[in-house]
């Protein structure tokens, strides 16, 4: 009853401080993964790929802090927190809930997800300021931990497994594609993909969200 109540006071507390459409700056940006080197090259990685290789590139060191790798630097001259859970990937939202109270930031409109997506094809980008978690486990646990589901995510398509010539919905099937490592060809096509979500989470840290979806959605 007392996680219940706890998390209901914080749904409060966040509805209190969102407008319906306030465009918050991003100042934390976490990719979803599944910790460990056995889930290094996986599908279900492709935010934990991202957040990575945008950690390299602007020179962002991500250190263990609790339950996530986190690192903390300056994109287009302003403060941005990158992080990686360390838990695992249905329960994201127990580190992103931390993460946000250790930063101290003023609610969850501040926060940008990247996490990759099986209802998008393999390669596409789509960046959203809000929205349900469409079964995404994922966001999910973010929106049932932090009380809300006002939060940007950015979506990799990674295409849903084919078989027998028809798109699989099937749970084991879904397990062993995401938890897989995918072939040389769709490997490039998700590095091309990283490319442009990164150049997506840059101009939402810069210039805000909504400038974001128009430019690179």
């Amino acid at each position: 009853m007392s996680g219940l109540l706890g998390r209901l006071r914080r749904a409060v507390s966040l509805t209190e401080k969102q407008g319906d459409e306030a465009d918050h700056r991003i100042r934390l940006v976490v990719g979803l993964g599944n910790p460990g080197g056995e889930y290094s090259g996986t599908r279900h990685n492709v935010g934990f790929w991202t957040v990575n290789r945008l950690a390299r590139r602007h020179g962002i060191e991500l250190k263990s802090a609790g339950q996530a790798a986190l690192g903390e630097g300056r994109i287009a001259g302003r403060a941005v927190a990158l992080a990686k859970p360390r838990t695992f990937y249905n329960e994201s939202g127990r580190a992103v809930w931390s993460l946000i109270k250790r930063l101290k930031l003023d609610d969850a409109q501040e926060l940008l997800v990247v996490c990759d997506e099986l209802d998008l094809p393999l390669g596409k980008v789509r960046l959203r300021g809000r929205g349900g978690g469409g079964g995404q486990k994922g966001l999910q646990s973010i929106a049932r931990e932090t009380g809300s589901d006002r939060f940007a995510r950015l979506r990799i398509g990674i295409g849903r497994p084919v078989v027998r010539g028809e798109p699989s919905y099937e749970p084991d099937v879904i397990a062993s594609y995401v938890l897989s490592e995918p072939p040389p060809d769709e490997r490039h096509a998700l590095d091309e993909a990283i490319e442009r979500a990164i150049a997506a989470i840059e101009t939402a840290v810069a210039e805000g969200v909504e400038r974001a979806m128009q430019q690179h959605n």
